[in-house]
């Protein structure tokens, strides 16, 4: 299975400069469009336009749709199929969080948290949303108010350590001391056993970047959970380096992400926005130069 996979790249360590090599990468073989997923939505165009539905049922078959949409990157056609969902069943808390990650993309935060809050209202219990609504008011400069959401759904799996994850990235917006602090408390809740740990380890200064790449390679037994796995570590890795202030090497890896073709991750989501912020950010220094 690796002998698809190209190697790029020097030995030097990632950390050696904003411009230098990026350390021993893979390239993933960009996800294929699922077949079944085609197939799935082929039988849902079938029964929506074909069978006498109520309009609950109507909807449901409307938000499964738009989740095979957005597992195989039609994004416009996956909000339009949650917007008609909500419409026949406005209190569909999963319509309106999948809607609301939309929004992010778009950078509507004010319709994102919108629907976020309508999710949290309509089942309080739904963790994803605290953290799709966390996200959004990081993205949408709220990073204070970001910080207690990513800590209420951090709380709820301490030994995830995306959750530790996210919570340092939001956290450092606001005191990168403490973020670190923090973080470093919350790594002795995890297990190495999870490859992803090692991102954390990372972050701490603990592992290099190709002591990452080694471990998410480790018990790899496809390339569909290869190219999962480089879709978060590339993400990870760009923010490191984004928030350093690195951001040839950041736009370089979040471009990675986006090459495994994982549209459902959260990952491969947001690396568009950040190279948009990438892109803000070296207008807003040519124009002050």
């Amino acid at each position: 299975m690796l002998s698809t996979i190209l190697f790029a790249g020097g030995c030097a360590s990632s950390r050696d400069s904003a411009n230098g090599p990026m350390g021993n990468l893979l390239l993933a073989e960009p996800e294929p469009i699922n077949a079944r997923s085609q197939m799935a939505i082929a039988r849902y165009n079938h029964i929506l336009t074909q069978a006498p539905l109520k309009d609950e049922e109507r909807a449901e078959l409307l938000f499964q749709r738009g989740m095979l949409y957005d597992s195989v990157g039609l994004a416009g056609l996956a909000r339009f199929d949650y917007s008609q969902a909500l419409q026949l069943k406005p209190d569909m808390a999963e319509a309106h969080n999948s809607i609301g990650i939309h929004h992010i993309q778009q950078m509507d935060f004010i319709q994102a948290y919108e629907s976020f809050d309508s999710t949290l209202d309509i089942n309080p219990d739904y963790e994803f949303a605290i953290l799709n609504r966390g996200i959004a008011l990081y993205y949408g400069g709220r990073a204070e108010l970001a910080v207690d959401d990513l800590n209420r759904f951090q709380a709820r799996d301490k030994a995830d350590p995306y959750r530790v994850l996210w919570t340092f990235i939001v956290e450092q917006e606001v005191d990168r001391a403490s973020a670190l602090s923090n973080l470093a408390k919350n790594r002795q809740g995890l297990s190495n056993d999870n490859w992803a740990t090692s991102i954390v380890d990372f972050y701490l200064g603990k592992i290099d970047e190709s002591a990452v790449v080694a471990d998410l390679v480790d018990d790899v037994t496809s390339q569909k959970q290869l190219n999962d796995r480089l879709c978060e570590a590339y993400f990870y890795l760009g923010k490191y380096h984004s928030d350093l202030g690195n951001r040839i090497k950041a736009s370089n890896y979040f471009k990675l992400a986006l090459s495994t073709n994982v549209y459902e991750y959260v990952e491969h989501r947001y690396s568009r926005i950040e190279l948009s912020r990438l892109r803000e950010k070296r207008k807003s220094a040519e124009i002050t130069q």
